[in-house]
């Protein structure tokens, strides 16, 4: 296992970008509550570097991630950009403090949000480009649309959309090339499911957050922790394997300050279960 990369995980199309199926969410490259700087930024930089050496190709992160941390620290630690790597990133959040979020899908600030990523990610262009969340104060199709804007004078090179229902993802759809979807989902959360089929019918890729559920998957006494012991692996690993078992078009981006949880996520791509298996924890 500890030789496994991403590329164990199998690859996965966005447009016309290839990622290998297993990624890295930036969100906890930052401090408590997803505010501020991170408390060991050193090994915050050694978390990227490593990605990247066991063959993550597919960043994800937001201009909320700090805000502008998580940004600011992947451009500081990997530029010059290796050829192959995507990085995602999502505008359409504001914060007031830590733990606070609150949406903003105004075409205005998007396009604001937008510029900022350019600039701190030193980039022209960002490879893909999502709605964080819909704002039930803009009508959607206003801030969609404005992402469609931006993509038509190069600032984007695809669109994906994030905290949306099936009827959003249709709306958007109907407007332009959607590449992904950024919902939450584990085994223990699948209100998304029906999400899920919609991306699955059309060849959209699907970005499950909270993968692991905050560790709540890792509770003993579980079918997971039972299945976790007889492969000789954690839960948290079985509940990546499930997530890539359960569609082709699922691309885990689980997060990690840590180099050590970092390996262990990464790990997971080389685990097979059976049919049984899948089905087996789905049940649970």
């Amino acid at each position: 296992m500890s030789k496994t990369t991403a590329r164990a995980a199998g690859t996965i199309t966005l447009g016309d970008l290839t990622a290998n199926r297993m990624g890295y969410g930036a969100m906890r490259l930052t401090g408590p509550g997803i505010w501020g700087e991170p408390r060991d930024p050193e090994e915050a930089r050694r978390v990227l570097r490593r990605a990247l050496e066991l063959d993550v190709n597919f960043i994800d992160t937001a201009d909320s991630y700090g805000p502008e941390v998580s940004e600011r620290l992947i451009a500081e630690t990997l530029r010059p950009y290796p050829a192959g790597l995507v990085i995602a990133t999502k505008g359409g959040q504001l914060r007031d403090g830590p733990d606070r979020w609150r949406p903003d899908g105004r075409p205005s600030h998007l396009r604001k949000a937008l510029e900022g990523s350019l600039q701190r990610l030193g980039v022209e262009r960002i490879d893909l480009y999502q709605l964080h969340r819909p704002d039930p104060a803009v009508p959607f199709e206003d801030s969609v649309g404005e992402l469609v804007r931006l993509k038509d004078e190069g600032k984007i090179r695809h669109i994906g959309l994030s905290n949306v229902n099936e009827e959003q993802l249709a709306q958007a759809v109907a407007m332009t090339e959607i590449v992904s979807v950024q919902n939450r989902y584990n085994l223990s959360d699948r209100a998304s499911e029906g999400v899920l089929t919609r991306c699955e019918s059309l060849g959209i890729a699907f970005l499950p957050w909270y993968p692991l559920a905050a560790s709540q998957l890792t509770r003993s006494g579980t079918r997971i922790a039972a299945l976790a012991s007889e492969h000789d692996v954690t839960p948290g690993q079985i509940a990546l394997a499930w997530l890539l078992a359960r569609s082709p078009v699922m691309l885990p981006i689980p997060g990690t300050s840590s180099v050590e949880h970092l390996e262990e996520n990464i790990a997971a791509a080389a685990i097979r279960l059976s049919h049984d298996e899948v089905e087996l924890l789905a049940a649970a």
